[in-house]
């Protein structure tokens, strides 16, 4: 047998070992994948053979819910992670790894880890479930370009035309389908691509606004904070060359913001930081054009938190130069530059024109900007919208009637998932569990009337995140809703009273950062509202706890420092 010390050699460099010391006794491939405990299978036939007698939890998504149900879970399970990411992102710092102040790595945790061997992954979508079978369709997503970026138009739109075709005659457009069984099915995955592609688990809504979905920069995944990075520094580049004209530059170092919940507020925050605390020193006489807006289509930002807070926030980001539109609506957002104002020069100021945007809203008309920030709501998951969504047969093998008629007295024999007649969200009870109805159908009796409809509960599916909402409690649609429902669900599956106990939500406050060491904590606790640099210690710190592994533990911190002696880092890579 080869010792345990080689269990984390790549396969095939252990076949080789394999073959030459031990010639006389071939050791089949299977044999690595389940004898070595850290490493992952390698076929189906494997996962069934590492199962053993335990139960198989697939886990839909590595989002905040996926994510943290999938580290707490015991191994009496056999974890299944199904994602179209191998990794999750932690959110709340996308917005410091944007503007340099902490690095995209402090943001991630994979969701392979040497901690917990009995997680297995498969990096792909969920096409398909049969209900009643309790098996799982899975299409394969492991080589795509576009992989920790919120894509929302078409898969190829951000190829050059011979990459595109290239890939379309190389490889296939769509990855290979299998099934996978599951004893219990828990989806998490909470948003699509804005114009339905069923790509990426994370992504914003557009609302159909023209353009945006094209020429936005988002933030959501690791790839769009690199990327607007990137284009933070590229415009003050540009506007730095000597033949850039007065008015091209003041459309460069125009950045807009749209949306102002705490992920927009932040972003502007940081991105102030940046302007005031670096770049000012590198580009001293280009600091006084720079100009950053937010613009929402409420008539307040921050809504959420009271008025009193909501003041402090507005004065502090008019003393931070972030400018607030309030009841602003976009119309449109377009590459190139507006058709006025762009100087004696016309298109030609720049290499590329289009490196700057237009963005044109209701109130102010067209607007030259270099740079269109998207920080909205999310999408529901395609998964969600259409194979939840289908009419199936009762699933007696896994759902129970809870009100009304038994199956065979249905007159339609036909059942749908619940959803929420607005957001769309799936319907689940206090345990997380997902509702169903049957369909309505007219009366036999020729009276018109309409037999009423039936309800019962999926046993072994759950959901939990955004893409779910209790009945009669809707609770916000937050990383703090995810994380408490995921930690609650793990507590109850490990311990096997999920039947004796009722998930209940916890509300531990909000918080958001203003800028130049300032944020806002609102709490109905003990410490109540807090605001100025005590709320950003507190925001710092409640972040630094939150976070994962104790790389990260050690790393953020580490980065904090060096950003206070040193500056951030502004490499444009």
């Amino acid at each position: 047998m080869l010792p345990s010390r080689f269990c984390w050699l790549p396969n095939p460099l252990l076949e080789t070992i394999t073959r030459r010391s031990y010639a006389q006794k071939p050791v089949s491939p299977r044999y690595f994948s389940i004898s070595c405990s850290r490493r992952a299978t390698i076929s189906l036939d494997a996962l069934d053979a590492s199962k053993g007698s335990r139960e198989r939890i697939i886990i839909l998504g590595s989002g905040w819910a996926g994510y943290v149900l999938s580290q707490r879970l015991s191994a009496r399970y056999q974890t299944l992670v199904v994602s179209p990411r191998s990794h999750f992102v932690f959110t709340p710092l996308l917005n410091s790894t944007a503007v340099g102040t902490l690095e995209f790595r402090t943001a991630l945790e994979p969701v392979r880890s040497r901690r917990k061997p009995n997680v297995e992954f498969v990096q792909g979508w969920a096409d398909d479930v049969d209900l009643g079978r309790k098996i799982l369709t899975i299409e394969e997503n492991v080589i795509d370009q576009r992989q920790g970026k919120a894509v929302t138009g078409d898969k190829y739109e951000e190829e050059t035309a011979g990459q595109a075709h290239a890939e379309r005659l190389g490889k296939r457009k769509e990855g290979k389908r299998f099934d996978v069984g599951y004893d219990k099915l828990i989806v998490t995955a909470y948003a699509q691509s804005a114009n339905g592609d069923t790509d990426f688990e994370i992504c914003v809504e557009t609302f159909g606004t023209p353009g945006v979905k094209e020429n936005a920069y988002f933030m959501k995944d690791v790839g769009d904070a690199r990327r607007i990075r990137t284009r933070v520094l590229e415009c003050f580049e540009i506007a730095n060359l000597p033949t850039t004209s007065d008015e091209l530059r003041e459309q460069l170092l125009r950045f807009a913001i749209i949306g102002g919940g705490p992920t927009g507020m932040e972003f502007a925050a940081e991105l102030a930081d940046l302007v005031h605390d670096d770049l000012s020193g590198l580009y001293p006489d280009l600091v006084s054009k720079v100009s950053i807006v937010v613009r929402d289509v409420a008539p307040q930002v921050l809504s959420m938190f009271d008025e009193k807070l909501s003041k402090y926030a507005m004065e502090t980001f008019r003393r931070e130069g972030v400018e607030v539109r309030t009841s602003n609506h976009v119309e449109e957002l377009r590459h190139g530059l507006p058709a006025k104002g762009i100087g004696s020069n016309g298109l030609e100021d720049v290499a590329d024109p289009q490196g700057c945007y237009t963005l044109k809203t209701k109130e102010d008309g067209e607007i030259g900007v270099g740079m269109c920030v998207w920080s909205t709501g999310n999408m529901m998951n395609p998964f969600v919208q259409k194979a939840l969504d289908k009419t199936r047969g009762f699933p007696s093998a896994s759902a129970v009637i809870t009100d009304g008629r038994p199956p065979s007295e249905n007159e339609s024999g036909h059942w749908l998932i619940e959803k929420h007649p607005k957001t769309g969200a799936i319907i689940v009870d206090d345990r997380l569990q997902v509702q169903l109805r049957s369909v309505s159908v007219l009366s036999k009796d020729g009276d018109g009337k309409t037999m009423p409809a039936s309800s019962a509960t999926l046993k072994d599916v759950f959901a939990l995140g955004d893409n779910a909402t209790i009945r009669d409690a809707p609770l916000p649609a937050t990383a703090q809703t995810a994380s408490q429902q995921a930690l609650w669900l793990a507590k109850r599956l490990n311990k096997g009273d999920l039947e004796q106990q009722h998930f209940t939500f916890r509300n531990l406050g909000i918080m958001t950062y203003l800028g130049n060491s300032k944020g806002l904590v609102q709490t109905e606790g003990v410490f109540g509202d807090i605001s100025g640099r005590m709320a950003w210690l507190v925001w710092r710190g409640a972040y630094l706890t939150m976070s994962v592994s104790w790389r990260n533990k050690i790393l953020i911190p580490t980065y904090w420092f060096l950003n206070w002696a040193v500056g951030r880092d502004i490499t444009r890579f």
